[in-house]
């Protein structure tokens, strides 16, 4: 089944991971309560600079930084949008939109929404 997906790359210094894991849980939660599929957060763990681009260099990473890449998962584009504007208008998510109390400089985020080509999911007896 094709879902859409929002993906998103943000530059999070180390110093306030915690507050941005704090932040993506309960943003999560958020979108979850309003329709989403799924949400998850990742921190790079593997990303190296690249000769011409590279998940770094995207987000003009500092010495102190580690890049985060998320998505959101829904179960197409109409969903999303109105799941997103649920989202917007919903009194929780004030305070996290604000530039001053991010964890991060959202000015070197990026996003960006994606139709799904290709779904593959593993079967019970191949994960064994």
């Amino acid at each position: 089944m094709a879902h859409y997906v929002d993906g998103f790359v943000v530059p999070v210094p180390r110093s306030k991971l915690d507050a941005y894991r704090r932040v993506a849980e309960h943003a999560g939660k958020i979108w979850m309560e309003h329709g989403a599929l799924e949400y998850c957060e990742c921190i790079g763990d593997d990303v190296k600079p690249g000769k011409v681009t590279s998940f770094p260099q995207s987000v003009q990473l500092k010495d102190d930084e580690v890049v985060a890449f998320s998505w959101i998962i829904y179960k197409s584009r109409e969903d999303r949008d109105r799941i997103n504007a649920k989202v917007m208008e919903d009194p929780r998510m004030k305070d996290m939109m604000d530039p001053a109390k991010m964890p991060f400089d959202g000015k070197r985020m990026f996003w960006g929404g994606f139709k799904s080509i290709v779904e593959l999911e593993s079967s019970p007896v191949a994960a064994r």
